[in-house]
């Protein structure tokens, strides 16, 4: 277990079975063996199966415009040290590199996330493939398409799906729409819809996935917050 040692040994549940399992297992290849892997769904996603998920979709999100290129592996590592540290970001490009060369079934890999990950959880993976498929400042049409083929099976609705894309460009318009209001909402509306947002997407429903993790899932608190206060300049209210 040396190639990927403390990262993932013992610390995968349901990501080591079905599709997903067999992805990293092709990858992992005899060093899972023997590994203490016992720990399967209780309800809650672990860190370690939501990181695996993560990658598993990155791959897929890298490849949507026909070519990897080492910039993107590049950001990808600095992206992962930023929000989960050295260790894991090393261990994580590892990870990546094998997955890459695998054919990804990824309409089920979506279903064993939908059917295993809790909602929160899943709403920052799609944050987090905006953010990776951002990292050009250019959304490629074919990335767009399959980070949104991927938030559809996960079972994201597309009110929500819109609002964390919205948070990727910067308009008025997109402020209305990470707070899934109309652009002609009162401001009793408005305030109502930011609270639900806010509740939506606090940091606090992701703790159970590491401070790291809940720390990167703040941006789109902040993006909430920084979408209201423009809407309430623009409309001149408080």
């Amino acid at each position: 277990m040396a190639k990927y040692g403390k990262w993932i040994a013992g610390g995968l549940g349901w990501a080591f079975l079905g599709p997903i399992g067999g992805i990293i297992g092709f990858a992992l290849g005899s060093l899972l063996e023997g590994t203490e892997t016992k720990t399967f769904y209780t309800g809650q996603t672990s860190r370690n199966n939501f990181l695996v998920s993560l990658l598993v979709l990155v791959a897929e999100v890298m490849r949507a415009d026909g070519k990897v290129l080492k910039a993107e592996l590049d950001y990808v590592k600095q992206y992962f040290v930023a929000n989960f540290g050295e260790e894991a970001a090393r261990e994580s490009l590892m990870l990546l590199r094998d997955i890459l060369k695998q054919s990804v079934p990824l309409k089920d890999v979506c279903s064993q996330i939908r059917d295993n990950m809790d909602y929160p959880s899943r709403l920052q993976l799609i944050h987090f493939l905006f953010g990776i498929a951002n990292a050009d400042k250019v959304l490629h049409p074919n990335e767009l398409t399959v980070i949104s083929n991927i938030s559809s099976w996960i079972g994201i609705s597309t009110s929500d799906f819109e609002s964390i894309k919205s948070m990727f460009f910067d308009n008025l318009d997109s402020c209305y729409k990470i707070l899934d209001v109309d652009r002609n909402a009162t401001p009793e509306e408005i305030k109502k819809a930011y609270r639900n947002m806010a509740l939506k997407y606090h940091p606090d429903k992701l703790g159970h996935l590491g401070d790291d993790i809940r720390k990167a899932s703040e941006e789109k608190f902040k993006k909430v917050n920084e979408a209201y206060e423009k809407i309430k300049r623009d409309r001149g209210f408080n």
